[in-house]
């Protein structure tokens, strides 16, 4: 055993070289991740970037578009035979259909290739003909990035962590009165850890409903062909002691590790170690909504997402002998056409204040980090509405039951801080006012040749992630 894992891991290590040699010597790769918690717009960004670069009249913020450097850029099969593809004709075509609707949500890995033929910029633009650039956007779900913080928790202290955590939420009363109710010495019984796993993965979708995103294991929320196996067959339990032999908490503890060992280290060992650039979406406005708590575990949760990152440069020598780090992260709130754009900047502001020690600790390690806010397909127009003798500043589109509607959701502080302070000091609710949140269809759209869907901001999102590739 311990010499075929040694011979594998050579064998991954010699071919990884190669790989590496051939991008940094012939065609470049640039490795995207595109990720975030649920309802953040992943599949509608990766939808609407890919559309925008393939017909980019609506992409001046990318400069070597704007310097008309590219030549061309086309679809070809994504380079790994084992991952599914992202699904792009399918998604464009419901979001540009006869009648528009937000495609299905991320449920696994899948990837798509972009090849761009490009003119190199600088001094080598007349000593160089056209290259080709490879770019490989990776979309994965962010509650499978949290797990990663897993590998280094033993099944006890993942257990007092979550009932520790657990303790306040009134969702999870159910599974809180279940565990307590177990003796985790008694004999392993098979129905009562199903049923234990069951409440608990319960519990985790409400949490999430809620707008709690600690909700770790993130398999338990997108098992896939998972469901049902021992290895989604287990639940925090308090735990105090050893484990005796063939007790439940012996077989809870097995169950745990071999959740790390045969889910989550393969995960990052096949996808997310080899990504070099990556764009982490936020539902900002979502939390905001729902108040203060929601605020605090969103600004954890981008935390504990850098942590899984090996932020840094890439130079080509160093990704050559040492493996790729991510050097390039941009957090993204999503959602920015529910606003007017006089709202934008202090949406940004948000952004920026939210992922700060993120940010902060990924530049400390020499990555380039950005916070902006967009929209990945604009489903809104603005409109100026007077009310009790003031003029607000809303938006319009059609709602999800079909008809069309005006929306303001409040004022945002111009000082992020009047957010933050109350979430961090464990506020339960904001205390000057509520924030609303509309949730809108897509619009129809009625698309110009060379024109890309109508968004906000996606070209900026598109320069700082592979325009100094381009």
């Amino acid at each position: 055993m311990v010499i075929s894992s040694l011979a594998d891991s050579l064998a991954r290590g010699v071919e990884s070289v190669g790989d590496r040699v051939s991008e940094a010597l012939f065609e470049p790769v640039i490795r995207l991740g595109v990720t975030g918690l649920a309802r953040s717009g992943k599949t509608v960004f990766i939808t609407s970037l890919v559309a925008n670069l393939l017909d980019r009249g609506r992409m001046p913020g990318l400069a070597a578009q704007q310097e008309g450097r590219i030549n061309a850029v086309y679809l070809q099969p994504q380079p790994d035979d084992t991952v599914p593809r992202f699904d792009y004709e399918n998604h464009l075509a419901a979001l540009s259909g006869p009648e528009p609707h937000w495609p299905d949500s991320t449920r696994a890995v899948s990837e798509l290739r972009l090849s761009f033929k490009a003119r190199p910029a600088g001094m080598l633009a007349g000593l160089q003909g056209p290259r080709t650039v490879h770019l490989d956007i990776v979309d994965y779900p962010g509650e499978w990035l949290l797990d990663l913080a897993l590998l280094d928790k033993s099944y006890e202290d993942w257990s007092a962590e979550t009932l520790e955590r657990l303790a306040s939420r009134g969702e999870a009363a159910t599974f809180l009165a279940q565990s307590k109710a177990t003796d985790p010495a008694e004999a392993h019984d098979e129905p009562r850890a199903q049923a234990l796993a069951k409440e608990f993965a319960i519990y985790l979708n409400a949490a999430r409903d809620a707008g709690f995103y600690d909700c770790t294991p993130g398999r338990f929320l997108l098992p896939g062909d998972l469901a049902g196996s021992p290895v989604l067959t287990f639940a925090p339990l308090p735990v105090d002691g050893p484990a005796p032999r063939h007790s439940l908490h012996r077989e809870m503890a097995r169950r745990y590790e071999a959740y790390k060992s045969q889910v989550v280290k393969p995960f990052f060992r096949d996808h997310f170690s080899r990504i070099d650039r990556q764009v982490v979406l936020v539902d900002a406005l979502g939390a905001i909504h729902k108040g203060p708590q929601a605020v605090e575990d969103m600004r954890r949760a981008m935390g504990d997402i850098l942590s899984a990152f090996r932020p840094g440069r890439n130079a080509w020598l160093s990704q050559l002998l040492l493996g790729k780090r991510v050097e390039r992260i941009l957090f993204a709130a999503t959602k920015a056409d529910h606003l007017h754009h006089q709202q934008h900047p202090r949406l940004t502001h948000i952004m920026e204040a939210l992922t700060r020690d993120a940010r902060d600790r990924a530049s400390f390690a020499g990555a380039e980090t950005a916070a902006l806010s967009l929209a990945s397909l604009r489903a809104t127009t603005e409109e100026i509405r007077t009310h009790d003798g003031a003029e607000l500043p809303c938006v319009r589109g059609t709602l999800l039951e079909g008809r069309q509607a005006a929306f303001y959701p409040g004022d945002l502080p111009e000082d992020p801080a009047h957010l933050l302070g109350p979430a961090r000091n464990g506020a339960e609710s904001w205390l000057d006012e509520d924030f609303g949140y509309m949730s809108f269809a897509p619009a129809h759209l009625t698309l110009r040749p060379g024109d890309g869907p109508p968004h906000i901001r996606l070209d900026r999102a598109a320069q700082f992630l592979i325009g100094d590739r381009l």
